[in-house]
């Protein structure tokens, strides 16, 4: 078994803490998220509050756990449906070919070409903000990526001996699919679904924090931005903690992305070319 970089051993144990925080935040959080004491409103980080509270007396870190819970879910229901939308159409546009191919290309085109976080904000503009809409909102151009990278390795899969030889022996197409192309795509489409996950994290947090995400007494990263910005001087640490739970999160991720990519492509490369692969040996 290959050794992790240290870099992807560092990110992926502080993604584990952060994860874990989250997960648990019902039962280690030190206050209710919700529960104000304007008589400690802007406090700065104590034994009592360990990250400050804010303006209306919250404790920052009880806020910050359980509004994660909130910007990681949607982040990851997002990268969920974009992966299997996106792979979906990338192998169909591959095995089909034809018109349908054409007019899949054309579209993911269409949609690569339009900033995402307009047509996010057009679609939670006219449908109004909560969970479905900003969960729609992600996905309807997320999937893009997917489907063109599942489509040029289903291409290439597809050229390969032993799928011409599944089809000879009489095996059906969704045999096929399932059984000799999906396994090869998996490995760089997990590796592109780390990438887009940080790329959804900020994007939930950047809809929150015009206030198109969550809406109060709910918290999460984003919305926590927005408040904390008139207080910034006051109580700087209300608007560090977020930020740099998002920043950290998001780097985290792309690094254990980057990793998983390179191996992807090493992999591919390797069962591409057997003369490659006894240099690699």
């Amino acid at each position: 078994m290959r050794k992790l970089p240290p870099h992807v051993l560092a990110a992926a144990s502080v993604l584990a803490i952060i994860l874990l925080s989250v997960v648990l935040a019902g039962w280690i959080t030190p206050y209710p998220a919700a529960e104000q004491n304007l008589a400690a409103r802007m406090a700065p980080p104590s034994g009592a509050h360990w990250l400050g509270t804010d303006h209306l007396g919250r404790d920052t870190l009880s806020r910050l756990l359980e509004g994660g819970g909130f910007s990681l879910t949607i982040a990851a229901l997002a990268t969920v449906l974009t992966a299997i939308i996106g792979t979906a159409i990338g192998v169909l546009s591959a095995r089909r070919r034809g018109w349908l191919d054409e007019f899949f290309t054309r579209t993911n085109d269409v949609l690569l070409a339009v900033p995402e976080m307009v047509v996010a904000l057009f679609l939670v503009a006219a449908m109004g903000t909560g969970y479905p809409t900003l969960l729609l909102a992600l996905t309807v151009t997320g999937w893009t990526p997917f489907a063109r990278l599942a489509r040029a390795l289903a291409y290439d899969v597809s050229a390969r001996g032993f799928i011409e030889a599944a089809r000879v022996v009489g095996c059906p197409p969704s045999f096929i699919v399932l059984r000799h192309i999906l396994p090869h795509l998996a490995g760089p489409l997990l590796g592109q679904a780390t990438l887009r996950f940080g790329q959804f994290l900020i994007n939930v947090g950047a809809l929150s924090y015009l206030g198109l995400g969550v809406q109060p007494p709910q918290s999460d990263w984003g919305s926590m931005l927005a408040a904390a910005q008139p207080y910034a001087l006051r109580a700087p640490m209300t608007i560090l903690a977020p930020g740099l739970v998002i920043f950290t999160v998001a780097l985290c991720v792309t690094l254990i992305g980057q990793h998983l990519a390179r191996m992807s492509s090493s992999r591919l490369m390797l069962a591409a070319s057997p003369d490659l692969a006894v240099t690699h040996a």
